[in-house]
Order: structure tokens, then sequence, then C-alpha cells
């Protein structure tokens, strides 16, 4: 064994063993670069690492993940997704499993104006998990479709996932954003049918609301309420993705206009306060330091792997196995979807995505654009899968008496089934990424 091959060994090692002692990613990414860069090259190490962390933060695109995030804060202060939900909860309420599937609908619709997944699943778990106990919708299908629909934020852009992965893989970021749009309303449609054809066979598990609440109802006043309430998300929605479409602007100035219009919807709405602005900025600070020091970290550490012939080595493998460029897309699927059991979605992308993409694309496979997006797609299940998916949690303090994260754990299953259904779509039919980028004037 080589010096090389043997400290390729130990970072595995060291890697596997930082996180299974719960060590957070950053400290051991960044350490492992560190320490095996020290004992192949000296000091000179130190270089190398000052190099990344320079382009890291002289990367003026990561700019849109701070005014992303604090466009999410803004809205989810705002109070926008409680009057959009309560009034799609009256227009559905009359259908079975109507209500699970508005909770689905303002998941999307919160999620293309988010992009960050802890405030949507903690709002839609927040407004809608009593609401789905009061009319005694199976525990299951009521946690499985917040966590669901919550996750839909890190795919439906804006996505601070979607940007980094543009960064890393060196692939336009308006063109990442626009080619996860379609699989994402798709997951969201194929998320609706499952809830409204399991509950058409199980009525039990998603009753309708009862006749004398829908007579009850005023009509006017509920569309009144409805249009109120998803016309400025819409125009959000549009100012923000309509403008990269249309090549108006960059998404880091799209994100920034973003940003601005969520702070004026939430004077809007009456809900604008010094305590929030402070909350909304503070939240920002620590979600953004925390992506762009694990970003700095993976640099770091891929830089040290490719320096050790580390792509050549697995390169080496997969031809001495003989699992042919397919073969080798699919481990990589399947390697994804396993650690999304135990990380989330940035100590993913900061990690499979550097190593595997080069021996992509060398192997064959010439799409970037639509490599990333296949990732994106079922990097969807790293938020719902047991034993440690982080929506799973976030609806664990959320929940009302009487459920049980069995039953959770269950609810969430035939959602991460869809997750790989869509993903099979994606694969199959690479339009379905790409028709939307190819019209797209932006670059």
């Amino acid at each position: 064994m080589t010096v090389s091959s043997l400290l390729l060994l130990i970072m595995f090692v060291s890697l596997l063993a930082g996180l299974l002692l719960g060590t957070p990613l950053a400290y051991v990414l960044g350490g492992v670069a560190c320490i095996i860069g020290y004992l192949g090259w000296g000091s000179s190490t130190f270089s190398i690492i000052m190099s990344q962390t320079f382009g890291v933060m002289n990367n003026y695109t990561l700019i849109a993940i701070p005014m992303f995030v604090l466009m999410a804060n803004f809205l989810t202060y705002s109070g926008v997704a409680d009057g959009l939900f309560e009034a799609v909860r009256k227009l559905f309420g009359g259908t079975r499993g109507g209500l699970a599937a508005a909770v689905m609908l303002v998941s999307a619709v919160f999620a293309a104006t988010t992009g960050v997944v802890g405030a949507s699943v903690l709002t839609m778990g927040l407004l809608a998990l009593p609401i789905l106990d009061k009319y005694n919708y199976d525990h299951g299908l009521a946690a499985g479709t917040v966590c669901a629909g919550g996750s839909l934020g890190i795919l439906i852009p804006p996505s601070i996932m979607l940007v980094t992965m543009a960064s890393l893989a060196q692939v336009s970021v308006s063109k990442l954003l626009l080619s996860a749009f379609v699989p994402g309303v798709l997951l969201a449609i194929v998320y609706i049918v499952y809830i409204l054809v399991t509950c058409k066979i199980h009525p039990a598990k998603g009753p309708a609301m009862s006749k004398e609440e829908i007579a009850a109802m005023d009509k006017g006043k509920l569309w009144r309420d409805v249009l109120i309430n998803l016309v400025p998300p819409l125009i959000l929605i549009a100012g923000v993705l309509g403008t990269i479409f249309l090549g108006v602007a960059t998404p880091t100035e799209a994100s920034a206009c973003g940003a601005v219009l969520a702070l004026i919807l939430t004077i809007c709405y009456g809900n604008f306060s010094l305590k929030m602005l402070h909350d909304s900025v503070i939240g920002c600070l620590k979600t953004s330091a925390m992506c762009f020091f694990i970003m700095i970290a993976a640099n770091s550490f891929c830089a040290i792997f490719f320096a050790l012939g580390g792509d050549t080595m697995i390169e080496n493998f997969v031809a001495s196995v003989g699992i042919g460029k397919w073969g080798c897309f699919i481990f990589m699927m399947a390697l994804i979807f396993f650690m999304g059991m135990f990380i989330d979605w940035i100590g993913i992308v900061a990690i499979i995505l550097p190593i595997f993409l080069p021996i992509l694309t060398n192997m064959g496979f010439e799409n970037t654009l639509w490599l990333c997006t296949c990732m994106a797609v079922i990097m969807q299940t790293c938020f719902m899968t047991p034993p440690f998916g982080f929506a799973l949690f976030y609806v664990k303090s959320l929940l009302p008496k009487g459920y049980t994260m069995m039953e959770v754990y269950k609810g969430v299953v035939p959602f991460i089934i869809a997750v790989l259904v869509v993903t099979v779509l994606v694969v199959v039919f690479p339009d379905l990424v790409m028709w939307l980028p190819n019209m797209s004037y932006g670059s």
C-alpha cells in the first residue's frame, strides 16, 4: 500500500468515526483535512486551505444564500402562511383528504417563497397538526404530510441547497434553480394524488368536514381570503423566479429583491416589529455562517482528497468492478439515500458532489445540470428517513397528544417512496429537468 492510499484510508476512517461520534460536520471535515494534509505536505497544507477559504468567501453567487434565508425568515414572521392555510383548508375541507391536500398545497407555495426546510416544517406543523388532529385524520398521514410538505423547501426554488450545489458544481445558479422547479412541482402533485387516493380508499384516514360546517361558510368571504392570502406570495414567486427566468436579474439580485418584497409583505400584514427584524437577521446570520463554514471545510477536505489521488482510486475501483457509468450513477444515488439517514443535506452535498461529479463526467455524463437535479430530488429523503431525518424531529416537537414517533416513521414511508418514483421519472425523462432551463433567457 502506497503512502497516498494509506492517507486516503485514514481520511475515510476518520470522517466516519467523527460523524458517528456526533462531532459537527464542519469540524470533522476541516480537522481531517488539516491533519491529513499536514502529514502529507507539512505546513504548505495551510496555504491550500486558505486558498479554499478565499475561494468560497470571494464567490459572489453565494450572497444569494443569506438573502434567501432572510427572505424565508421575514415570511415566517409575516403570517402569510397562516391566512393562506386557513382559506385553503376551508376551500378543500369538503373533500376526503382535502385538509391534508390543502397542507401540501400551502407547503408547496410556502416552499417557493422560503427555501429553508426548518421554517416550512415548523410553520406547517404549528398550523396544520392541531387542525388535522381535530378532524380525526390518521396520525401517520398527518405527520407524514407535514414532514413531506415542509421538505419541499430544498427542491422547489428558491433553495439554498440548490445555490450551494451550483457553486460546488460550477454550473449556472439560474439554470439549476429552474431545472428543479418542474420536478419539485411534480413531487408535490404526486404527494397530493397519494393523499387523495388513500383517503378515497380508506375514508377514515382523512374525513371530510361536516356538511353543516361547509354550509355555514360565507363563500364570498372565503374566495376573498384565498385571493388576499394567495396573490402576495405569487407576486413574490414571480418577482424572484420570473426575473431569473427572463434574464432580468441574476439569482443574487433576485434574492435581494425577494428579501425586500418579503419585508414589505410583513409590514403589509401588520407583523413588523424591531424584535422581528432582530430575530430574522440573527437567524439569517446563524444559518448562513453554518453553510459557509461547512462549505469551506468541505472544499478543503476535497482538495486534499483529490491531491492524494482519491478520484483516480474511485474510478479505478469502478472500472475493476465493471459496473459501468450507470452502475456508478446508481451507486452514488444509493449512497446519498443511505447517508440521508444520518446527516443532513449540506453534509451530503459537501462530500458527495465534489467527489462523484468529476468521476461521472469523465465516465460520459456530460449534462451536469441534470446530474445535480437528480441528486437534489433524491435528497428530499434525507429529511424524512429514520432514524435521524431532521423533519421527523421538527415534527416530534409539535406532535399533539396521542401521537407516537412510530406513527410518524410509518407515515413518512409512502412519501419516501413517492420521492423515489419521481427520481426514477427524472432519470428516465431528462426533459422534465431541462425543459424550463432551455426555455429561459437567463445565463
